[in-house]
């Protein structure tokens, strides 16, 4: 659901942009310029998923897509071998133009952020949009159903410790649960169970 919303954010620029759906806990074996890596409910700085990607001779250059753009987190996933960091927040054709300076630059990663003031123009699927969830409700059920703390899902998403309790009680009024492991049962019911197994690294 993710990849069909980003194909329908990037549907007018098709000219400049082919989307491809690509699963990291499989192999890769159609060449690509670009592993745009969605930081949904994944760790954003997943070093080793990072650096596997990297070292995939079918995968050109490796972009973290993710809400926080802060420079720890960036830095991490620069750091792990990505060749690109983009913000989720940058609208649909500010992430092109990210996508192809990175594709075409030589040397140094680079990293584009973005307004919370553009963050409304991203458009597309996420899973849970059907029940009425916002994207960061949505990121917040799926952490939960992967067994994270509220104390975890904060350090994980930048969020702080209100916000993320905010979300949660939404979220749950949204999906007509009140307790957490109700919480997991729909998520595990809905797709929220990653197709890999969480990749936790010691700070």
């Amino acid at each position: 659901m993710v990849v069909r919303g980003l194909e329908t954010m990037l549907r007018r620029y098709t000219d400049r942009v082919s989307v491809q759906a690509l699963s990291t806990s499989g192999e890769i074996f159609d060449d690509v310029d670009i592993a745009l890596y969605d930081s949904f409910a994944n760790p954003p700085a997943d070093h080793q998923i990072i650096a596997d990607l990297a070292a995939n001779g079918h995968v050109g250059k490796v972009v973290v897509y993710s809400w926080d753009a802060s420079e720890p987190i960036a830095g991490a996933a620069l750091t792990a071998g990505a060749a690109g960091f983009i913000s989720k927040r940058l609208p649909a054709a500010k992430l092109v133009e990210a996508l192809e300076k990175i594709h075409l630059a030589e040397g140094a990663p680079q990293s584009f952020s973005g307004s919370s003031s553009t963050a409304a123009l991203n458009v597309g699927d996420w899973p849970g949009r059907e029940e009425g969830l916002t994207q960061r409700e949505a990121e917040v059920i799926a952490l939960i159903t992967q067994g994270l703390s509220n104390a975890d899902i904060a350090a994980q998403t930048g969020l702080s410790i209100n916000s993320v309790k905010t979300y949660i009680r939404t979220g749950y009024r949204r999906i007509g649960v009140t307790t957490r492991a109700q919480a997991v049962l729909w998520g595990a019911q809905h797709g929220f169970v990653p197709d890999r197994p969480r990749r936790d690294h010691p700070a």
